[in-house]
């Protein structure tokens, strides 16, 4: 890996300390802020913030985003995000950690709500707060076919951080590294939990970013011996073997048809549009399986999708907003994959158990691995400070 990029700027470094500039009006500042009494029981937070167990870990380093006159906020664009060393190892450790907390109610993050300005694109805001993790923020995401036409990626968007203690924005980053890896640590801790330990194969549809960080997360917690892997247009299918097979030392390869994709595979990944008409059939589908819908089951014909033993969601609300919004039916949720870590349900329960385990996406896992991403960018000092106040 390339050593982080530090971009030069005519302003303060961000180890320099603001505060020699400020003297006693920041110490001032500090002690009224730690002195105040904030109303947090009018807030109505799930968590009820955890603040008076005093668990609340402020992100915020006070004096640094302080300057003279005004209030500075770090931007990260994606080549600073994807240089600053973060390992898939790491990140599913992040989201394990964030799924604990949502598995025992101690999050606050309400439904995301979408606009759709176009055919083909849908752009959702995903805001949550985690306050044993002392995480907060939003991310502002783009689903677009319409890019992904014009050789554009098909996520784009930007995640805001916030300090929990003030409400002040620390960082803008880009949250496609963001939303790619933490999607893929997700899946892996649900095969962590849902798949056989002895799982050994993988059939993945759509060869596209998803695809990739879904197989480095599976790797990091499955004992692989094969990767089977299908996309409507095979050249894309054989570089990813390529590039998938080499990077891991896995037997990776393309095949002719989404349906030997699935035949005999334990673990089935399918990484599509939402725009695609079902296709995978129940037929195909063998005992044992965990399978990974990332296009929220818009793959799966209803018949395939019934079919499973145990349907696990990450959030129920969520869900049930989804399918009120699609009018589209989908099973009584088994559980939340959050409850399975925490182990109020179990997760797999025999060997031949069908698992089908739909992640429709949560707004902690964005806040709870880019407050790492921050933490990381102010330790090596990468990103472009930009004047807020």
């Amino acid at each position: 890996m390339e050593p982080p990029m530090v971009l030069p700027t005519p302003m303060l470094s961000v180890s320099q300390n603001p505060s020699s500039l400020l003297g006693p009006l920041m110490s001032s500042i500090t002690n009224t802020l730690s002195a105040r009494e904030t109303p947090w029981d009018l807030r109505r937070s799930p968590a009820d913030h955890r603040r008076r167990e005093g668990t609340l870990i402020p992100s915020w380093p006070h004096e640094d985003p302080v300057m003279p006159g005004g209030l500075r906020i770090l931007y990260l664009s994606e080549k600073d995000v994807s240089e600053l060393g973060l390992t898939m190892h790491d990140v599913i450790g992040l989201v394990e950690k964030g799924l604990r907390e949502h598995g025992e109610k101690e999050v606050e993050m309400p439904p995301k709500p979408g606009i759709h300005p176009s055919p083909g694109v849908f752009v959702h805001a995903m805001p949550a707060f985690v306050p044993k993790l002392g995480a907060a923020g939003m991310k502002w995401v783009t689903g677009s076919s319409v890019a992904r036409e014009r050789g554009l990626p098909y996520i784009t968007g930007v995640f805001v951080l916030n300090d929990p203690e003030t409400g002040i924005p620390l960082c803008v980053m880009g949250c496609k590294w963001l939303t790619d890896m933490r999607t893929g640590a997700v899946s892996a801790v649900a095969a962590k939990y849902l798949a056989r330990p002895d799982s050994k194969v993988v059939g993945i549809i759509g060869a596209g970013a998803q695809a990739r960080t879904q197989l480095l997360g599976l790797n990091e917690v499955l004992d692989l011996e094969e990767v089977k892997v299908y996309d409507i247009v095979r050249g894309v299918a054989e570089r990813y073997a390529d590039e998938m097979g080499a990077r891991l030392g896995l037997n990776v390869k393309p095949v002719g048809s989404a349906e030997e994709a699935v035949r005999g595979s334990d673990v089935v990944v399918t990484a599509v549009p939402v725009d695609v008409e079902p296709f995978v059939k129940r037929d195909w589908v063998g005992e044992g399986v965990l399978a990974l819908p990332l296009e929220l089951n818009y793959a799966w014909e209803d018949e395939a999708i019934f079919s499973f033993d145990k349907f696990v969601v990450d959030d129920r609300e969520q869900t049930e907003y989804h399918a009120r919004e699609t009018g589209r039916p989908l099973p009584e949720p088994y559980a939340e994959l959050g409850e399975i870590v925490v182990g109020r349900k179990p997760g797999r329960e025999s060997y031949e158990e069908k698992i089908m385990d739909m992640n429709y996406g949560l707004a902690i896992h964005d806040v709870v691995v880019g407050k790492r991403l921050y933490e990381l960018a102010l330790e090596k000092g990468v990103g472009t400070w930009l004047e807020l106040l």
